[in-house]
């Protein structure tokens, strides 16, 4: 079962915009965080930005801050990360992930135990 569902537009020139989309099912409602992670081929996979789902409060990697916008629908239960600016060194899978019990920092792989499949963004120059 599919518990993470991701969408957006993949593909973008260099200066573009995208939005992706994270769908979660109802199995995991009630989430405490959602974040955003990517990973391109080679690299580490790195923490994008993070949203709690109370409040609001949100985390940014330094890489992407000024450019992207972690958001959520709470009538829809849907987290959104707007990417705008867009460079080719953003060009990776991304991922989302969802804690229901929340630990850790919110930049690591292991504080998240809900993981989408990954949509591929490749931005060109």
């Amino acid at each position: 079962r599919v518990l993470l569902a991701e969408s957006g537009v993949g593909s973008v020139q260099a200066g573009g915009s995208l939005r992706l989309s994270c769908a979660p099912s109802a199995y995991i409602y009630g989430h405490k965080c959602m974040g955003w992670f990517r990973q391109a081929p080679g690299k580490e996979r790195e923490g994008v930005a993070t949203i709690v789902s109370d409040g609001g409060k949100t985390f940014y990697a330094d890489s992407v801050k000024g450019r992207f916008t972690i958001s959520q629908d709470n009538a829809k239960n849907t987290v959104y990360l707007q990417m705008n600016s867009l460079k080719p060194e953003d060009t990776a899978m991304y991922y989302c992930a969802a804690e229901k019990s929340p630990r850790g920092i919110w930049n690591t792989e292991g504080a998240y135990s809900y993981w989408g499949q990954g949509t591929q963004v490749i931005v060109s120059s």
